[in-house]
């Protein structure tokens, strides 16, 4: 199974560093019926700064050069910032899924470093129906469960049966409350983000570990797969990578290991049984993709290549919270931009600036 590393390129990097910080995180990618790429990513002093927001990039040459990045949209409510997932739905509407989070205190973060909970926030969801020029107001989603917070990992996935997930994960509040545990859900809506009244639970915290930045993807044939970051209990020290699988889209496989150890690991279905996995990998430096054939239930590796190495991973697990707000890379978008090749954004730190970087793959 062929991998190979192409080119590279910046989707958005600060152009004035000497003036004015500004800092990027979190891409996703999506391909407009249009033709145009679209990338939103999160922009700010710092990954909790009081100015952090969703942007928006444009490409019209398949990724090669990117627009200057505009705000997704303007909340009126405040203090607030704001990180969602983009996502295109069959139909051409664009949909973008997240968080509002409240910053009442000018002088904390959004982690609470005593007990890392989080602070208050909204699930909220925007749409757009002119490739995201204009967007709906956020509207305040109520969730199916108290988490009371909820991980911004992912866009919305559109099912072929028409139901919309949005996986997620449960996040304590900022005075420690979790009444339904640490554990990786998804969203599920019956009416295309109206009302979202059920969760599928994608893994928990039975075995002793924590789980975040969820992926989840539907294979050709309409099974469902999904892949976890697994962190030792609360040290943040990573586990080997797990895997599950529904063929109904409501139970899934028992969990089992994907053979590798990854950080923020993200999926992207290919031809038949194949997918590619790029992650944060944890026993070397950078970023790398692994191409695998999930046969059945079972995952088998075939060939993977490291894509940039940059940084070593960062969690080692001695300080959680704020090694998540010190890492240098991370969160992989996948777009699959011809019969041959996978497009990837990620952010990166290069040379003291965090920016979002592109790489193009031969598959």
């Amino acid at each position: 199974m062929r991998l190979e590393h192409l080119e590279t390129g910046i989707v958005y990097r600060n152009p004035k560093p000497y003036l004015r910080a500004v800092n990027a995180w979190h891409p996703t990618l999506v391909a407009l019926p249009s033709g145009e790429l679209l990338a939103s990513f999160d922009l700010g002093q710092g990954p909790e700064g009081l100015d952090y927001r969703t942007c928006l990039a444009r490409s019209s040459d398949n990724g090669q050069s990117w627009s200057e990045p505009v705000d997704l949209f303007s909340d009126a409510v405040q203090p607030t910032t704001n990180s969602v997932r983009i996502a295109c739905m069959s139909d051409g509407q664009l949909t973008a899924m997240g968080a509002r989070l409240y910053r009442s205190d000018p002088e904390e973060g959004i982690v609470n470093r005593a007990n890392h909970g989080f602070v208050p926030l909204d699930v909220i969801l925007l749409t757009s129906d002119d490739n995201g020029y204009t967007w709906s107001e956020p509207r305040v989603i109520e969730p199916p469960l108290v988490g009371p917070g909820f991980e911004i990992c992912h866009s919305i996935v559109e099912l072929v049966d028409g139901r919309w997930l949005w996986p997620t994960a449960t996040l304590m509040g900022w005075d420690g409350e979790l009444p339904n545990g640490l554990k990786a859900i998804a969203f599920v809506s019956h009416d295309r983000g109206q009302t979202w009244p059920e969760h599928l639970d994608l893994f928990d915290d039975s075995d002793g570990a924590t789980h975040w930045e969820t992926s989840l993807r539907q294979m050709e044939d309409g099974r469902i797969a999904t892949i976890t970051w697994t962190l030792k209990d609360e040290s943040g020290a990573a586990m080997p990578t797990l895997y599950r699988v529904s063929v109904d889209g409501t139970a899934f496989s028992p969990q089992q290991p994907t053979g590798f150890i990854a950080q923020t690991a993200k999926l992207l279905p290919l031809d038949g049984d194949d997918l590619l996995c790029v992650y944060r990998r944890d026993d070397q430096p950078g970023l790398w993709a692994t191409r695998a054939e999930l046969n059945g239930n079972s995952w088998t590796n075939h060939a993977e290549i490291p894509l940039w190495e940059g940084a070593a991973s960062g969690m080692t697990g001695a300080d959680k919270t704020n090694e998540l707000s010190a890492l240098k890379f991370g969160f992989p978008s996948l777009l699959r931009v011809a019969p041959d090749q996978v497009l990837v954004a990620f952010w990166c730190c290069e040379d003291t600036i965090w920016n979002i970087r592109w790489i193009r793959i031969g598959i």
